[in-house]
């Protein structure tokens, strides 16, 4: 087992193949250790090559609706007014802090994606 850091796209992609070789191999073993140091090692380079930023919140929330099978009246159900959701999904008016509960709770958005900054039309 040679095991080393990953600091270039070159190492990154002889991590790739190897983690690719030994991938069904058995937890507990050497080969194992070794699947789990290199998963580690790439996981480590990918975020910091390759961050995926947090998703607007009102893609989020269009998305999960969409996910669950939900419409603007379901929605409604959980924040309010039908009328105050479609302000919301059109960006005309800005989520509270009593809607991101309401929302992270059922939707099962995290609350970080939620509370961040986004503009208004």
């Amino acid at each position: 087992m040679e095991i080393k850091p990953i600091n270039t796209e070159k190492d990154y992609q002889q991590a790739l193949n190897r983690l690719e070789l030994i991938f069904d191999v058995k937890k507990g073993t050497e080969k194992g250790d070794e699947l789990e140091i290199l998963s580690i090692l790439i996981d480590t380079y990918e975020s910091k090559n390759f961050p995926i930023g947090m998703p607007d919140p009102i893609e989020a929330i269009k998305f999960r609706m969409e996910q669950m099978g939900m419409k603007q009246k379901d929605l409604a159900e959980v924040i309010g007014f039908k009328s105050r959701v479609s302000e919301i999904l059109n960006k005309k008016r800005k989520l509270t802090l009593e809607m991101i509960r309401k929302i992270s709770f059922t939707l099962h958005i995290p609350t970080e994606v939620l509370v961040q900054e986004y503009a208004v039309k």
